[in-house]
This record gives C-alpha cells, sequence and structure tokens, in this order.
C-alpha cells in the first residue's frame, strides 16, 4: 500500500471518527438536558413547598394544610425492614456464588436468573408478592389481614436481593486468589477465610451494594399499589396498609387539588436528595477504600 492510500485511509478513518463522536456527544447533551430540566424544575416546584409541617403533619384531606410525616414514617419503616430481609439473603447468595461455586454450572444458572431478577420490572415483584403472599394469606385470616406493610417490605425485598448477590459476587472475585491461597496455607478454615479475610477486604464493596439497593427501593411505586396500598393515616401496625412518599406522590400528582401537588413536589424534592446522598456516599465509600 503505498503512502497516499495510507493517507487517505487515515483521513477517512478520522473523519469517521469525528462523526461517532460528535454523534456521541449530541446523545449524551440531549440526555443531560433533559435530565437537568428536570432536576431544575423539581427543585424550584420541591423548595416552594418545603415547610416544618411537612414532616410533622400527616396527609390532608382535600382542601386543607397538612405534610407528609405517615408517608415518611412507612417508607421509613418498610425499606428497613426490606433491606433487614434482602441484604442477608444477598450476601450468602453472593458469598456462595463467588467463593463455591464460582465456576460451576449451578452457579452460572444462578447468576443468569439474578441478572433476570435484577432487569425485572418492579411491578412483576409487587404482583408476586400479591398473588402468593396476600392473596393466601387474606384467604387464610378471612380477609383481616390482606395489604400490609410487612407484604410491602417483602416486595423490596425482592429488589434487593438481586442488587446484594451481584455486588457481592463481583467485590469478592475481585479480591486477588494469593489471598485465599496464603490463607489455606497456613491452615485457616474456609468458613473463617471467607468471613474474617475475604469479606473483610471487599467490605466497602460490599456496603456500597446496600446503600444502592436502598437507593433504588427508596424510591419504588409500583410494587406498594399491590402490597402496602396506603393509608391516610398514622399506622405503625405491619399487618395493615401503610402509607408510603412515592405512592402518595403517584396519588396527589394524579389529584385536581394544588396543595396535593405542593405536596407531591415537596415529597419528589426529598426523595431526590435522599438517593443523591445514598449514591454520593457509596461513591465515597469506594473512593476512600481504594485511596486505603
Amino acid at each position: 500500500m503505498s503512502k497516499a492510500d495510507n493517507e487517505n485511509l487515515y483521513r477517512a478513518r478520522a473523519f469517521k471518527n469525528m462523526i461517532a463522536m460528535v454523534l456521541s456527544c449530541g446523545a449524551t447533551v440531549f440526555g443531560l438536558l433533559w435530565l437537568v430540566w428536570i432536576l431544575l424544575t423539581t427543585i424550584i416546584n420541591g423548595f416552594q413547598a418545603l415547610n416544618l409541617r411537612l414532616f410533622t403533619d400527616m396527609t390532608p384531606p382535600p382542601g386543607s394544610a397538612g405534610g407528609l410525616a405517615n408517608a415518611f414514617y412507612g417508607s421509613f419503616l418498610m425499606s428497613g425492614i426490606g433491606l433487614l430481609i434482602g441484604t442477608p439473603i444477598g450476601l450468602m447468595a453472593g458469598i456462595w456464588l463467588a467463593e463455591f461455586a464460582r465456576h460451576s454450572k449451578l452457579g452460572n444458572a444462578v447468576r443468569f436468573i439474578n441478572d433476570i431478577l435484577l432487569s425485572a420490572p418492579s411491578i412483576v415483584l409487587g404482583l408476586f408478592v400479591y398473588t402468593a403472599v396476600i392473596l393466601p394469606v387474606s384467604a387464610l385470616t378471612n380477609h383481616q389481614v390482606g395489604f400490609s406493610a410487612i407484604a410491602g417490605a417483602l416486595a423490596l425485598a425482592l429488589l434487593v436481593i438481586p442488587v446484594v448477590v451481584r455486588t457481592t459476587d463481583e467485590m469478592l472475585q475481585l479480591q486477588p486468589s494469593t489471598m485465599r491461597e496464603a490463607a489455606l496455607a497456613l491452615g485457616v478454615p474456609q468458613w473463617k477465610l471467607t468471613l474474617q479475610i475475604v469479606l473483610r477486604a471487599a467490605k466497602a464493596g460490599v456496603v456500597t451494594g446496600v446503600l444502592l439497593a436502598l437507593a433504588r427501593i427508596t424510591g419504588e411505586t409500583a410494587p406498594l399499589l399491590f402490597t402496602a396500598f396506603g393509608n391516610q393515616f398514622w399506622s405503625s401496625n405491619v399487618l395493615k396498609p401503610i402509607a408510603s412518599v412515592p405512592v402518595v406522590i403517584f396519588q396527589y400528582a394524579m389529584s385536581p387539588f394544588d396543595d396535593w401537588h405542593s405536596l407531591a413536589w415537596a415529597g419528589a424534592l426529598i426523595l431526590t436528595l435522599f438517593v443523591l446522598v445514598l449514591s454520593l456516599s457509596s461513591r465515597l465509600l469506594l473512593l476512600r477504600n481504594k485511596a486505603s
């Protein structure tokens, strides 16, 4: 190939690269513009509705002032129970995949199923809990127990598990095999090697996975519509319907009342800031672990 042919080939590749870069940057800017617009709208409308009553008063009837205290409590309760249920299961499954079934066919099958659950629509999991838990329990208790906070927590736990499994599995696999070999050569039992050495070395990544799981379930609405349902009043009974911020935002945003719209904007802003804090915390935790 002559020098002229090489130059022509180089120019053609450079032109194609420039076109790809322009299209990629344009797509990025296009997506960011909509994101910035949504965030600015949420911040402007949300800050106008922020006040102390938002955190002290319960959800109001139409035409009266109120807050989201019962919805905040319900979201906190169900997210906490969901984490308590889903995190241990996800940790144990992730440890088993990384340490005992890394290259087995069963381990690959479990990873495949976990990836399906990771990308499954949350409304499907809510319908699953409604069908598998709420309907049978309601029939057994003569309709005394149906929609409840514990059912909502179970639906959120199903969202927590695949996230924790994936992050735990990947973080443990990133640990060097020489660490395991050295510990086994010194006579350390497998369970102690896994729990006290490998898991401790990967604790920053594992905690990050738990925070990301919490960030995901915080804003989930669809599964709670079929499980926790909602409650306009204060309720601490986990066997009864309970309010949650995402469901209240959904209901109030669809209403024709301006005061409910203001509460919906305020709730959306609080959720956005909470998810932002969780995301930044997980990022700082990873950076701190890399620096150390």
